[in-house]
């Protein structure tokens, strides 16, 4: 079988749970593997392709990530995101951004227009502003909640919500995107892995990676970075690296998945728990979308 110059995977969150049926989002994410198949065979690029795929994963509602979020303990929606482009190593990340629905769209406007890694809170929201990305008026008629009810969880249990990509195109070169709402039920101003590159986001030019889970446990492992510094260093394939870091997140006590893909476009897509909605598209062409 021919092999494609290219190779792609996309996640809707890890925590999926086995009592709910996920057609909706198993067909969706199909679609955008597709959508993003077809972009890179005319030769986009895998910042471009990861970006734009997170933010139709955003603006679908059906995800715990752009409009899908749900508020935090003070009832407001504090967003995510951040994308990291492996041929150069830029990178741009938000944090409790507010009023604004692509947040990856945002965070690649810090990339782009300042010199910046990073910006949070209220810096982000004025730099959103002035940047013009259209504004949120109503929050609570926006915003679709998408996980809620799906969680049982006691308080003090994260429960969690994130959507991402990994993309190498035909030229070689990796990206990776990650955007959510964050855990729910967080307290203002909580921070997870997702908008910290090394953590929840990274790309090199051997090794892309997103992240999703209990952000708290990813960042004290450094779950993405960790994996291509095992495959760098250490000779590690895709697959011993990711589920070497899945197994400390869980040493740990906390849950999760990740997606990853290498310069080879070679894939891994594992997680802890019962489920991690995803989709894949492999080099053999095959379009993989499941949620357990």
């Amino acid at each position: 079988m021919k092999k494609f110059p290219f190779a792609l995977a996309l996640h809707g969150g890890a925590g999926a749970v086995r009592r709910k049926d996920y057609g909706r989002e198993i067909a969706h994410m199909r679609g955008l593997v597709e959508a993003a198949r077809d972009a890179l065979a005319k030769g986009a690029k895998a910042l471009d392709v990861a970006v734009e795929t997170v933010a139709a994963l955003e603006a679908s509602g059906l995800y715990v990530a752009g409009r899908g979020a749900s508020p935090n303990l003070a009832g407001r929606y504090e967003l995510d995101a951040s994308l990291m482009n492996g041929a150069d190593g830029r990178a741009g990340a938000v944090a409790a951004l507010q009023g604004f629905a692509s947040p990856i769209a945002v965070a690649r406007a810090v990339m782009e227009k300042t010199p910046h890694v990073m910006l949070v809170g209220e810096g982000a929201t004025t730099f959103a502003r002035a940047q013009g990305f259209a504004e949120i008026d109503k929050p609570d008629g926006f915003f679709t909640q998408a996980g809620k009810g799906e969680h049982n969880h006691p308080p003090g249990v994260l429960a969690h919500g994130t959507v991402g990509c990994v993309v190498r195109d035909v030229d070689g070169n990796l990206a990776a995107a990650t955007s959510t709402a964050g855990v729910f039920q967080k307290l203002p101003g909580r921070v997870g892995d997702t908008p910290l590159i090394g953590a929840g986001t990274f790309a090199d030019r051997n090794v892309a990676v997103s992240c999703t889970g209990q952000g708290e446990y990813f960042i004290r492992v450094a779950a993405a970075a960790q994996i291509a510094f095992r495959c760098q260093f250490l000779g590690q394939t895709l697959t011993e690296a990711t589920q070497a870091v899945l197994d400390a997140v869980g040493k740990l006590g906390g849950d999760g998945g990740l997606i990853a893909i290498d310069a080879a476009g070679e894939l891994a897509a594992p997680f802890l728990g019962e489920g991690m909605k995803r989709a894949l598209l492999t080099r053999d062409g095959e379009i993989l979308s499941d949620a357990f």
